[in-house]
């Protein structure tokens, strides 16, 4: 449900309250497209996993043949192969399904609700020196941060923001106007 709500929801609207500043107004809300999507890296990451778990299996059918119960120590490892194989294909597009985007007048909102981890909100400022990375297709994505991720291969740089909406241009326009009332 995109669409364009230009100053019609306050704080003190849809649980804004204490969350939003007082002179703060919603302009859009939205959420991204919650299908699966493949991308390049599923290949290697399921493809490790396939191999992993397979690898776990036989270990656990040919120690369980021996009559002992130590073949269960292999279920972390199959286990962990489901997870590469599974996890990596599906973990986006649910966490996709359970977020939600708000742009305001001063800031943009990134809400997701997540089974576990509860609920969360994070709040990125938008202002004349906010750079605005913009790809435009079907869903379009409209980044506005950027967060640093270090994994074993070193640090790299995750952009952040609006991911796979339909209404991207108008988005765009709207921050682009932010920027220039901040000026």
């Amino acid at each position: 449900m995109d669409a364009l709500h230009k100053g019609t929801t306050g704080p003190e609207d849809d649980g804004w309250q204490g969350v939003l500043d007082d002179d703060e107004s919603i302009l859009w809300q939205g959420r991204p497209d919650g299908r699966f999507v493949f991308k390049p890296l599923m290949l290697f990451t399921t493809t490790f996993g396939i191999v992993f778990s397979s690898i776990a299996l036989f270990w656990m059918i040919g120690v369980s043949r021996g009559g002992s119960l130590f073949w269960v120590f292999g279920l972390l490892h199959f286990g962990a192969g489901l997870t590469l194989i599974f996890g990596g294909l599906f973990t986006a597009s649910f966490v996709r399904q359970r977020t939600w985007y708000t742009l305001t007048d001063k800031r943009a909102f990134i809400a997701k609700n997540l089974p576990f981890l509860g609920r969360s909100i994070r709040s990125y400022p938008i202002n004349s020196r906010t750079v605005i990375e913009y790809h435009d297709g079907r869903f379009s994505n409209v980044f506005f941060a950027n967060e640093k991720h270090s994994g074993t291969d070193g640090a790299h740089n995750v952009p952040i923001g609006f991911e796979r909406i339909t209404d991207g241009k108008s988005v765009l326009q709207l921050i682009r106007g932010i920027q220039k009332d901040a000026k």
